[in-house]
């Protein structure tokens, strides 16, 4: 499975608290340069590359980036209405027609430059939602919303891409419209009613760990609905978006999702692993470097397991028999036959 980096790994690390952010020399950096000190830094780690448009990746600096990125493609594109002030309170569910508008047109702009690069889309919608009781209208913002997702999934069928929605339960909006996968899968599912077809989910691991879903159970119903399109690999505490190493919590998890992965044979048609980081105070290049070990440590552990016996103990619900086999493959003594 290849591995793709969201470049926002590499940036400022600003917070409300520190506005200039914890590692500011990162965020004077241009996007050609975070790139440059990427592919330094990565080689034999990273493949590939995600950016947001237009913020970090756009038409005017397409050329210096493709120079800093050495071969290496560019995989996802991902919509960056939440970076502009203007769609504070929403873009594309935005009761106001002329700001619904400039969040659709920016939207559709980014989608044609993904597909002129031959990079799928992401669509976070972030912005979409609200802050108060009252605030909001929900049926009519709702409609706006999906109406526009449609137009923008449409824009992609017609440039040969897929678009990758994802969902997160708060932040910047407090409740975001599309907040946790059932939501996500109502969009998805009224655009197939619709006939559109060629939406898929990206999984944020930490944005389920937020809503308490479990990794590896979302993972295999979204490969049995064919829904399983791209992952934003990370770990946390569950309370807030921390975008930690992967790894770093949520083990057992994260061990059952590889698991998963691989029964689902992702990768197998192009799918990629993309790390969605935000390394505070860390030494970036390194927390990369350390997630992309850490998951190659619990894929390999993984690929341990006795695939099999787990499928027994599964179809009898044996709980302790399969734990017996998960730390087998971790190492732990073999113990009796029971």
């Amino acid at each position: 499975m290849k591995v793709s980096l969201g470049i926002w790994a590499l940036s400022g690390m600003v917070t409300r608290f520190v506005p200039d952010g914890y590692q500011p020399e990162a965020g004077a950096e241009s996007t050609a340069d975070k790139v440059r000190r990427a592919v330094a830094g990565l080689d034999g780690y990273v493949d590939g590359y995600e950016f947001h448009y237009p913020q970090e990746l756009s038409e005017e600096n397409l050329d210096e980036v493709r120079e800093a990125l050495d071969g290496h493609p560019i995989v996802c594109i991902c919509a960056g209405t939440h970076l502009n002030p203007r769609f504070g309170k929403g873009g594309l569910s935005s009761p106001d027609d002329t700001t619904r508008d400039a969040a659709l047109e920016e939207a559709l702009r980014g989608v044609d430059f993904a597909a002129s690069l031959g990079a799928n889309f992401i669509l976070w919608p972030g912005v979409e939602g609200y802050n108060y009781p009252f605030q909001t209208a929900y049926a009519e913002s709702w409609a706006r919303f999906i109406d526009g997702v449609e137009a923008i999934a449409r824009r992609c069928e017609a440039g040969g891409i897929k678009l990758f929605l994802e969902h997160k339960n708060s932040e910047p909006a407090m409740k975001i419209f599309m907040r946790n996968i059932g939501m996500c899968l109502h969009v998805i599912h009224t655009l197939r009613a619709r006939g559109v077809r060629n939406v898929q989910v990206n999984m944020d691991w930490q944005h389920l760990i937020m809503n308490g879903e479990h990794l590896p159970e979302y993972a295999s119903l979204l490969n049995a609905e064919g829904l399983l399109g791209h992952q934003h690999a990370n770990s946390g505490w569950g309370t807030f978006d921390d975008d930690n190493m992967v790894g770093a919590t949520a083990f057992m998890e994260t061990l059952e999702l590889a698991l998963e992965l691989r029964r689902a044979d992702y990768g197998a048609d192009g799918e990629w692993l993309g790390l969605d980081l935000y390394p505070y105070t860390e030494d970036q290049v390194a927390a990369v470097r350390r997630s992309v070990e850490q998951w190659r440590f619990i894929d390999s552990v993984a690929a341990k397991i006795d695939e099999d016996a787990l499928r027994e103990a599964q179809s009898n619900k044996d709980a302790v028999r399969a734990y017996e086999l998960v730390y087998g493959a971790l190492g732990a003594p073999v113990p009796a036959a029971r």
